[in-house]
């Protein structure tokens, strides 16, 4: 470690004199806590623990997968540190996020001495979301010096080749993660004995090869990647792997097809260069039995190719163009575009591809699934899109695929190209069902203004140049009004009685107290969505109605029906709502609200005024342009703190703005992309609080209701916030009972549907209540 000692001008450096106490100290296991200054989170980065994470932590009791480091600062220097496991919690409901203020930070050593550790620390919520950007507004943090020797890119307390994403465990992060073809290896390491460089092999004489029992395979293979996977994380805390990665490529030639595995570093190396629709070449691979055959999913045998970092040590070799051989006989890349008017008729899990015009792009959410033995945290956000075809949009959901860059960076008034969706049809009666498309594991997207029209596969086939023909006809102006970005969306909507709710919880629990969902609730992870179920009286009703300004005034709830057990107590009018007039070809960029000290974290590069859909389409049929290569990075400068409600029982006493749709606005597009996004993990992505509020809300939002419940099982008071969408997602319905000829009702709360009319008002005794957790 590099000597503390410093000039008298860092004596007030806060990171110095804890340091040098902590290296001074005589203790056996030494430490050392900051006082009452501030410090400053710059990075937050999260990886998987290892099998050695008792040794690292025998102290600990946290059953968490996930290890954190950050970057602090005092604004004079930085140090990077590893973070207790204890510390986790404040993380995943992101209290503790990059731009945080902390306090009283301890700190110990590390094994090796060079490193060190936080021990505990204090979140200070009092300061504001934008203190930290504020003090360090005059400071570039890039530049300051780090604390003794520069840390390495590697993870501190775990034997991990690279980080993982901070919310999910599906995309590529980081710059272990190659986006240039790497150099061939050297012959000596290439084995290859194992097969002739000189010939190629077909994949079925492969095959034939691999079912009488050969165990060597000579010769190339020259295929086409018809398919690729998203990436798959398999690294488990009793496990030593440093790079648990895997990712899958359905390949095929004149004779057959097969899955090409990519393992462990060959996935840093590889899997953001290939991409359907490449030809390559592949030496020095296993060959096995499929994963389907293996376990009986397939009725035929089939073979499986590994790429491996060693033994032997694979090699691929993309093959340009103008060097493929017709007498290969390749396939062309399968696709089964269908429009938004045949999607009823399609049957449950079809798999189609899909292309349209953007008008809403939900802000990013997360929901919990099982896979086996394990629980994960997915990411998800909702699309609408719309063709020429039908007014009824496509509705996506959107879960991660290869493409992390893109998903971040798909804007309304964009062209978006999705394959391998498969159908969900969802039933809330017997009469009634609502259809989505979601992800399989081979789904790609592809989206103009995010510079993936490189390796965009389909501009020839005929829907891609339907659809072009259709949208040079379209009234951009009636699309532009349509365009939505961010807000909490929730589809589809639930069933309109409580048995067809119940019938489809699919195994989940049932009915819970009030004190049950108190708990539930503190399990909640940022942004996690999740459904509960409780009988309850609604005792107090409070609308909140939206001003002319985009803000909400507090107002008796509005008259209607109450339950036949309530007496009306007293008469009211729904209040009247001016609609918010917007002009929406503005040829200058609105007005932002920010303090004068947080304006320089707001700048921006969006000087684009003339604005044509089809002229931004055409990189889809023409290819490659330069001119779109300022747009790529703009958004990569920016996000947002998270909001900050006040608590109550359930922690929602208004409305937080994350949660509100916002109106589209071209000019500031990726600001306000990366404004509706995840919490970031660096601070120079970070956009002061104020920025998201600069953005007008969408005309579908009209207000919202806040709801005080008495659980039935317990007595427990709840307190509930809801975001009406139209009279379809909050409604209330009354049911009679058999024990006692009372009446029950149910109130669902569905979110927001961006092109829905305003809800109508609701009032009365609730004995269920649905709740959807934000």
């Amino acid at each position: 470690m590099a000597a503390l000692s410093g000039s008298s001008s860092e004596c007030c450096c806060t990171l110095k004199k804890t340091l040098k106490r902590l290296i001074s100290s005589t203790s056996a296991s030494p430490r050392a806590r900051t006082r009452s200054e501030p410090l400053y989170v710059i990075s937050l980065e999260r990886y998987g623990r290892d099998a050695d994470f008792g040794v690292r932590f025998p102290d600990s009791i946290s059953m968490s997968e996930s290890l954190f480091d950050a970057t602090i600062t005092d604004g004079d220097c930085k140090i990077r540190v590893s973070l207790d496991p204890a510390i986790n919690r404040l993380i995943s409901v992101n209290k503790l996020h990059c731009g945080s203020v902390v306090r009283s930070v301890e700190l110990s050593r590390g094994e090796d001495g060079d490193s060190f550790h936080v021990c505990s620390l204090e979140v200070d919520r009092l300061s504001g979301g934008d203190a930290a950007l504020r003090a360090l507004s005059s400071v570039n943090v890039r530049s300051l010096p780090w604390m003794g020797t520069e840390p390495s890119t590697h993870p501190l307390r775990a034997r991990r080749s690279s980080y993982l994403p901070l919310w999910n465990n599906r995309d590529f992060y980081g710059e272990m993660w190659r986006d240039t073809i790497p150099s061939e290896p050297d012959a000596e390491d290439s084995g290859d004995d194992i097969d002739d460089i000189g010939s190629t092999v077909s994949l079925a004489e492969l095959r034939r090869r691999f079912l009488s029992g050969s165990r060597r395979y000579r010769g190339a293979l020259c295929v086409r990647i018809l398919h690729k996977s998203r990436l798959i994380y398999y690294g488990k805390a009793d496990q030593k792997c440093e790079c648990p990665y895997k990712a899958e490529l359905q390949v095929g030639d004149g004779s057959s097809t097969a899955c090409v595995v990519l393992w462990n570093t060959v996935c840093l190396e590889w899997y953001r260069i290939l991409h359907p629709g490449q030809v390559v070449r592949l030496r020095h691979y296993r060959v096995k039995e499929s994963y389907g055959s293996r376990t009986g999913q397939e009725s035929e045998p089939h073979i499986e190719i590994s790429l491996n970092s060693r033994n032997p040590t694979a090699q691929i070799t993309i093959i340009p163009k103008n060097q493929i051989s017709p007498d290969w006989v390749l396939p062309n890349l399968p696709h089964s575009f269908i429009c938004r008017q045949e999607l009823p008729s399609c049957p449950q899990g079809h798999i189609c591809d899909v292309i349209g015009v953007v008008i809403f792009v939900g802000r990013p959410e997360r929901v919990r699934k099982k896979d086996g033995q394990r629980s994960e945290i997915e990411e998800y956000r909702w699309l609408q899109l719309v063709d020429r075809t039908s007014d009824k949009p496509i509705m996506i959901k959107l879960f991660s695929t290869s493409q992390p860059d893109i998903h971040s960076r798909v804007y309304p008034m964009a062209l978006v190209v999705c394959t391998r969706l498969k159908l969900i049809r969802s039933a809330v009666d017997r009469a009634t069902t609502f259809e989505y498309l979601t992800n399989t594991s081979l789904t790609q997207i592809y989206c103009t203004g995010t510079g993936s029209h490189p390796v965009m596969p389909y501009r020839g086939v005929r829907p891609i140049r339907q659809f072009l023909h259709w949208l040079k006809q379209v009234d951009e102006s009636g699309l532009l009004e349509r365009a939505v970005i961010g807000g909490y969306f929730s589809y589809p909507p639930l069933p309109v009685s409580l048995n067809s709710f119940m019938e489809n919880r699919q195994g989940e629990a049932g009915l819970i107290s009030g004190g049950e969902m108190k708990l539930e609730c503190e399990k909640l992870n940022y942004r996690e969505k999740r459904q509960f179920a409780l009988q309850c009286v609604v005792t107090a009703a409070c609308y909140h109605h939206r001003e002319n300004n985009g803000r909400t005034q507090y107002s008796d709830l509005p008259s209607a029906p109450l339950s036949p057990r309530v007496p009306r107590q007293r008469e009211g009018s729904e209040p009247h709502r001016t609609p918010v007039k917007r002009k929406l070809f503005s040829s200058t960029s609105p007005r932002k609200r920010l303090a004068p000290p947080l304006q320089p974290f707001a700048t921006e590069d969006d000087a684009e005024t003339d604005f044509s859909l089809f002229d931004g389409a055409m990189e889809f049929l023409v290819g490659e342009q330069d001119d779109d290569s300022n747009d790529e990075d703009d958004e990569e400068e920016f996000s947002t703190p998270p909001t900050s409600p006040m608590t109550s029982r359930l922690g929602l006493t208004r409305v937080a703005i994350e949660t509100l749709p916002r109106v589209f606005c071209y000019e500031r597009r990726h600001v306000q992309a990366v404004a509706v996004g995840m919490q970031v993990n660096n601070f120079h992505k970070l956009l002061p609080q104020r920025e998201l509020e600069s953005f007008s809300p969408a005309s579908c939002y009209t207000g919202y209701f806040t709801l005080t419940m008495r659980a039935l099982s317990d007595g427990v008071m709840l307190d509930a916030l809801f975001l009406p969408a139209s009279p379809g997602n909050l409604h209330w319905m009354p049911l009679p009972l058999s024990h006692d000829n009372s009446w029950e009702s149910i109130l669902s709360h569905g979110g927001f549907s961006p092109h829905a009319p305003p809800p109508s008002p609701v009032s009365g005794e609730a004995s269920y209540s649905i709740c959807t957790l934000m």
